[in-house]
């Protein structure tokens, strides 16, 4: 019997999670297998990554994608007639070739992102095969660390914080489960907290609480007091990741906070979040510079990079040979992934194994426009990519990712570890000596913390 081909590729106009149009292709089998992919859409979007093609003018907002649609159902579904579904490079590289701009914005990043995953599920479905297990094959299987928002900003929340995401991680936690009862329990917190204080104004894009603060640092301010109403202690039970998104405030080394009402040089920059570091357990910085800032990433990464995952994510654009200059010239120690930034699964998942092969820590992560496909933990599984980003503890759009891994987690059960801490870069180069020295907490990632956090008043996660 001969191996299933191409057969048809149905293209649909869809809604994301801001209620925005969005792109959905269902790829069918000549075995009768079927795929569907769906392409998220990013509020805030690096300059060099794939571009989404919207139709204009005042129908939707501009937003629709019609131009989009026409092209799948021409010039895509004909190319890709007849092609084997299960050589996913060789169906990427046609769909390159095929739009033949290097921003894909002849054809449309999100068409191409649409039709690239809706191949890939089409194909394990073909092989009767959950899509974490196709992807991953004979690897061994890591269960990925959460990344999760509790405060949402910049562009995600109007601009209320210049600082995007203010997320949580769980460092103590034995499983994905764990974790997630962590975050619960801080997300709520924080909630409750604001509404005491009279500056709950909903939630942001992501499922993060909408943030009123006056400045940036007292969202860091409040997130710890939320990890310690939790009943939770501060740098062990929970810790602290930032999404700065600074190519949203920043160019030419240059930094405007417009919550703060302050310009700021890369170097000024460099010195708060570096303080912020001191103060706090920050375990993650991502994008800290603008993505035209080499010099600021070089500085900041060699002043910290032993202690903290330092992130490219505008500055990466899920792109394998800007991976390999950045170890080069190591500003970055870690790489954000996503699927519809790159534009195909095959471009994406070169940039995660290029990441993987260099030392560093890679998350695949979602955007702010998203819809109910839970394709990234699939990916973050059958990439081994050890840490997943998918946005807030609410919204049914990031809940049904957590739920996805949860349901994996359980299913792989013994045969899977739980990354923890262990896939970031930083922890992977702590000596076995420093990691004694701290008692295996998750301080042992951040030289001193515990000593910086004293000096402010906290106690085993009580202020004094």
């Amino acid at each position: 019997m001969s191996e299933p081909v191409i057969q048809s590729v149905i293209a649909r106009r869809i809604w994301d999670s801001r209620g925005r149009p969005t792109v959905e292709a269902d790829v069918t089998l000549s075995d009768g297998a079927a795929g569907r992919g769906i392409a998220p859409a990013g509020a805030s979007r690096g300059s060099r990554e794939a571009v989404d093609k919207r139709d204009g003018g005042k129908r939707f907002g501009s937003f629709d994608v019609q131009d989009a649609l026409q092209g799948i159902r021409t010039e895509i579904a004909r190319a890709l007639a007849g092609l084997d579904p299960f050589d996913q490079a060789a169906i990427d590289a046609r769909l390159v070739a095929l739009d033949g701009t290097p921003n894909k914005a002849r054809l449309g990043g999100n068409a191409l992102t649409a039709v690239s995953l809706g191949v890939l599920h089409a194909a394990a479905a073909s092989r009767r095969l959950p899509l974490w297990f196709y992807c991953l094959g004979d690897k061994p299987a890591i269960i990925p660390l959460p990344e999760i928002q509790v405060f949402g900003g910049g562009a995600h929340a109007g601009r209320r914080t210049d600082v995007q995401d203010f997320m949580v991680i769980a460092p103590r936690a034995k499983t994905f489960a764990e974790a997630l009862e962590v975050t619960s329990e801080v997300y709520h917190s924080a909630g409750r907290i604001m509404a005491e204080r009279g500056l709950l104004q909903g939630v942001a894009d992501e499922g993060g609480w909408w943030p009123a603060f006056s400045s940036n640092e007292e969202a860091l301010e409040t997130l710890m007091r939320a990890i310690e109403r939790a009943g939770l202690v501060p740098g062990e039970d929970a810790a602290i990741s930032l999404d700065v998104a600074a190519s949203e405030f920043g160019k030419g080394g240059r930094y405007r906070l417009g919550l703060e009402q302050r310009e700021l040089d890369r170097d000024a920059l460099a010195e708060m979040l570096l303080q912020w570091c001191a103060r706090y357990p920050i375990l993650s910085i991502e994008d800290p510079f603008a993505e035209d800032d080499d010099k600021g990433f070089e500085q900041f990464t060699a002043a910290i990079g032993d202690r903290i995952q330092v992130i490219g994510d505008d500055y990466l654009v899920t792109n394998a040979s800007r991976v390999a200059e950045a170890a080069r010239r190591r500003s970055v120690n870690a790489a954000l992934i996503k699927v519809n930034q790159a534009g195909t699964v095959s471009e994406a998942k070169a940039a995660c194994d290029e990441g993987r092969r260099l030392g560093f820590g890679t998350i695949v992560s979602a955007r702010s426009g998203e819809t109910e496909d839970t394709s990234i933990v699939h990916l973050a599984i059958g990439w081994g990519a050890g840490q997943l980003k998918v946005g807030s503890f609410a919204r049914s759009e990031r809940m049904a990712k957590w739920n996805e891994a949860l349901r994996i987690e359980e299913a792989l059960g013994s045969k899977a570890r739980f990354a923890g801490l262990d896939e970031m870069p930083m922890r992977r180069r702590t000596t076995k000596a420093v990691e004694a020295g701290v008692g295996g907490a998750v301080v042992g990632a951040v030289v001193d913390r515990a000593a910086a956090l004293a000096e402010r008043g906290y106690r085993g996660g009580r202020a004094r």
